[in-house]
């Protein structure tokens, strides 16, 4: 099993990070590593709640894998929770949370995921604490990018 947590502040509004870390569609734009992204199936089941299904395409190198996941934004707590509906992975959610703080927001990123094969899911516990950190980073270039510097 492979879980990671991370936390950071950053100088933004927590509502302008969570549409930003809730535009999903727009992932491959500035996600390198994300080839892909196709979501549908969306319904609002609740005042605020937006879910839907999106179909994940990845590539690393030589390797390219394809995922579906259920994606459920919540505007009242400024959340958004992804859990596998199909692919290669045995167990796949995921968590953001924003927080009004002093001097920003607190972004919360919570990962909890493990590969069906052996290798993969032995590849993905040595380089998760690095693939995490290279994501944040990655939304941290793309909120400078749309709110300016902090």
């Amino acid at each position: 099993m492979a879980q990671f947590h991370l936390e950071r502040v950053l100088p933004y509004a927590a509502e302008d990070l969570w549409a930003m870390v809730s535009d999903v569609q727009a992932y491959p734009s500035f996600i390198p590593w994300i080839t892909a992204l196709r979501a549908y199936n969306r319904t609002t089941p609740a005042t605020g709640v937006e879910v839907f299904d999106a179909d994940v395409s990845v590539g690393f190198k030589m390797l390219s894998e394809r995922f579906s996941t259920r994606v459920t934004r919540k505007a009242d707590d400024l959340s958004l929770h992804m859990g596998l509906l199909r692919g290669p992975l045995k167990r796949l959610n995921g968590e953001w949370k924003f927080t009004e703080v002093a001097g920003g927001t607190r972004v919360d990123f919570n990962m909890d995921m493990d590969f069906k094969n052996p290798l993969l899911n032995a590849v993905l516990k040595a380089n998760l604490n690095i693939a995490i950190s290279k994501l944040m980073s990655v939304f941290e270039a793309r909120a400078k990018q749309l709110y300016g510097k902090a």
